[in-house]
């Protein structure tokens, strides 16, 4: 049996949990029904990381035969579906300039150039489905 403090809508409550093989039991104990009120204990807080773009988030092998960590290469944060690209290949592009827009999740996410040079290749199109790592634009 195990025992957990669980807030909800700012009420304490004290749950009980006994692990039943792939079911578990839950009981609960209203805050009326304890003898003395204990305060809420805080959730340990942890330093925050640091934003970073979305073009240079951490990737898997891509799927396009060339790794994603190659040099040039922007990849795809999260799964989804390009919606637009904005750049082809031998355009010269600054860092932070929008190359193509990934839908995930209903959200519009904007893969924005990671330094300055020119597009050597564009590996997806509009309405191609990616995966987390999938090599998007190689910049040279």
């Amino acid at each position: 049996m195990k025992r957990f403090r669980v807030t909800v809508n700012g009420e304490v409550y004290e749950v009980e949990v006994e692990e039943l093989g792939a079911a578990a039991e839950v009981t609960s104990v209203r805050p009326e029904a304890r003898p003395e009120p204990r305060p809420a204990v805080p959730a340990a807080r942890t330093a925050p990381r640091p934003a970073r773009p979305l073009a240079q988030a951490a990737a898997a092998p891509a799927t396009t035969g060339r790794p994603a960590s190659a040099p040039g290469a922007v990849s795809a944060p999260i799964p989804g579906v390009i919606t637009d690209v904005r750049v082809s290949a031998g355009q010269a592009i600054k860092s932070g300039q929008v190359l193509l827009i990934l839908e995930a999740m209903k959200m519009q996410n904007e893969i924005v150039a990671p330094r300055d040079g020119v597009v050597k290749e564009v590996a997806v199109s509009k309405g191609a489905s990616v995966n987390t790592g999938d090599v998007l634009v190689v910049i040279g």
